[in-house]
């Protein structure tokens, strides 16, 4: 089993800019981990490094760190710009990051900036409906993942009547790879956020063509863009302008598309509350813990 929060290497200390807040020497997109994303994510980050700068910023990190953790030990001083789960984003890291704004993909199951997790079985799998998956083998991608445990607990919790629901329940690190161990049958179901569905329906084609979408779970705010909380707020505002010009200018176009980004709109913060009161309701429900 994956422990939910490996160590990074320690900081070395945080460089200072003129006005005493930490520079910005830190920015990655940890989320959607497919190595096939890598480039387009690259492309994206560039495209906000640009707009970034022509709206007069600076300390920009000039690459993404594509070794961070997806849920790190703390959200550093340092970090300028990152992509976090709204599960841990509320539960472990209060008041340590700030959202700049949410992501709408052109996804199946998208509405508007929101997700959800999907329930996914082999093809060629007896399951029809969610309450078929008592006493199977679930997979799941980690303690602190919203789509992968908070949001299918909650739904579990609808029809477990309090009791262990799955035979087994794995977790593991990889949301893509639970779905290669369903087209294996090397596990009968797994939940995965649908963009990250979406994403190997695009770049893994020959593992897609064998799974189908049982269920969804209850709908999440998208995971946000986010910043440490020591970002100046004229930094913030800068970044926040960024990613609406790379949300609608159409020179970005492409970029949007190798991400499947259809916009990128403001949120509130709160909205993310939702996801606590989703771990509650499964509580209250008699069903804690996803197994």
């Amino acid at each position: 089993m994956s422990r939910p929060c490996a160590t990074p290497p320690s900081s070395t200390g945080s460089q200072v800019v003129p006005d005493g807040s930490p520079a910005a020497t830190k920015a990655s997109l940890p989320l959607y981990g497919l190595v096939e994303l890598s480039a387009a994510k690259a492309e994206f980050w560039r495209a906000i490094g640009v707009e970034f700068k022509d709206a007069g910023g600076s300390h920009a990190p000039d690459r993404l760190d594509f070794a961070r953790q997806t849920v790190p030990e703390r959200i550093e001083p340092e970090l300028l710009f990152s992509q976090i789960c709204g599960y841990p984003l509320r539960k472990l890291f209060g008041s340590q990051a700030q959202v700049l704004a949410a992501p709408v993909y052109d996804a199946q199951y998208c509405e508007g900036a929101t997700h959800c997790g999907v329930f996914v079985v082999h093809q060629k799998a007896r399951y029809q409906c969610l309450a078929d998956l008592q006493g199977c083998r679930l997979v799941f991608g980690g303690p602190y993942s919203n789509s992968g445990m908070n949001l299918p607990r909650r739904a579990i919790a609808e029809i477990a009547g309090g009791s262990p629901f799955f035979g087994s329940a794995t977790e593991t690190d990889s949301q893509a790879g639970n779905l290669e161990l369903v087209a294996r049958d090397e596990a009968d179901a797994t939940c995965v956020d649908n963009v990250t569905y979406a994403y190997v329906g695009r770049h893994r084609p020959e593992v897609a063509v064998l799974l189908r979408v049982l269920a969804l779970t209850p709908r999440s705010p998208s995971i946000p863009f986010v910043t440490a909380i020591a970002t100046e707020s004229a930094a913030v505002e800068r970044l926040r302008r960024a990613l609406r010009a790379v949300a609608t200018a159409p020179r970005w176009a492409e970029v949007r598309a190798g991400l499947m980004l259809g916009d990128i709109v403001a949120i509130e913060d709160a909205r993310y509350d939702r996801l606590l009161e989703y771990e509650q309701e499964a509580v209250e429900l008699g069903y804690p813990i996803l197994c």
